[in-house]
C-alpha cells in the first residue's frame, strides 16, 4: 500500500490503544514514526554530504610560529645600552653613569651635527655631553682617530692656551680637551667638553682608544659603534 494511502486510511479510521497512564492516537504515532524515519534518512544523507565535503576540502594551513625577536649582536663594539637622557643636552651639561660599563674597550663617538659626544665601554654608553667644535677655516675633521697622547695639564704651543685633560687625535694638534662650553663659542678644530667631564673621560681612556667623528650619524642599541676594520686617520 502506498504511504499516502496508508496515512489516509488511518486518518479516516483512527485506532485508539489504551496505555497505562493515558491514550494516544496510533495514526499520529505512525505519522510521527514515518516522519522520524524520513528525517533520519535525510540526516544520514546530509551527514554523508558534509563528510564528503570535509574529505574533499584542502587542509587548513597552519600559520608558522612568529619569528623570534632578532637578538642584539654581541661584541665590545656594538651598542648594548644607552644612557637615559630626556631631551637635548644643553651647553655645559653632561651625563655620566658607569653602572653598566663593564670592563672592555672604550670608544668615543662625536656627532658634529648634534654637537654631542658619547663614551662607550664594552658597548655600554657611560658618558655623554654637549661639545664645542671648529668652524670656518678650522673645522673639526671627520674620521676615526686613535688617541696618540694624553696630557692632563697640556698647554697649546700654538695658541698658548690651556687644554686640560687633553686627548690628542691628530699630529697637527686636534684633540679633545676641557673647555668653557657655552652657546656661541667655538674651537680651532678641537672638540671642547666641560672640564669636569674631560677629567672623567681622561681617567677611563688609554692610548690607542678610538675617537670616531661623524657629521649626523646616529646609532642605537644593536648598531655597530665601529666598522670591523675601520680606516684610521692620524
Amino acid at each position: 500500500m502506498a504511504l499516502s494511502a496508508l496515512l489516509a486510511f488511518f486518518r479516516r479510521k483512527p485506532l485508539v490503544a489504551p496505555l497505562a497512564g493515558g491514550v494516544f492516537v496510533l495514526g499520529g504515532m505512525l505519522a510521527w514514526q514515518v516522519g522520524g524515519d524520513l528525517a533520519s534518512v535525510a540526516g544520514a544523507k546530509l551527514r554523508q554530504k558534509f563528510a564528503a565535503s570535509a574529505e574533499a576540502a584542502p587542509p587548513v594551513p597552519v600559520a608558522p610560529a612568529s619569528a623570534a625577536s632578532k637578538p642584539v649582536p654581541e661584541g665590545p663594539f656594538v651598542v648594548k645600552s644607552i644612557l637615559k637622557i630626556d631631551g637635548p643636552i644643553k651647553y655645559g651639561q653632561f651625563y655620566w653613569d658607569e653602572s653598566k660599563g663593564e670592563p672592555g674597550p672604550t670608544v668615543i663617538t662625536v656627532d658634529l651635527a648634534a654637537r654631542t659626544l658619547s663614551v662607550f665601554r664594552n658597548g655600554h654608553e657611560i658618558g655623554a655631553t654637549a661639545i664645542l667644535k671648529g668652524y670656518g677655516e678650522k673645522p673639526t675633521p671627520l674620521g676615526v682617530f686613535p688617541i696618540t697622547e694624553k696630557d692632563a695639564d697640556h698647554v697649546s704651543n700654538i695658541y698658548d692656551a690651556p687644554m686640560p685633560y687633553m686627548l690628542r687625535m691628530t699630529n697637527d694638534g686636534v684633540s679633545i680637551h676641557g673647555a668653557d662650553v657655552r652657546k656661541g663659542y667655538a674651537t680651532n678644530g678641537c672638540v671642547g667638553v666641560p672640564e669636569a667631564f674631560a677629567k672623567k673621560l681622561f681617567a677611563v681612556t688609554k692610548l690607542g682608544d678610538r675617537i670616531i667623528v661623524t657629521d649626523g650619524k646616529r646609532i642605537g642599541v644593536g648598531d655597530p659603534i665601529v666598522a670591523a676594520d675601520p680606516a684610521v686617520t692620524s
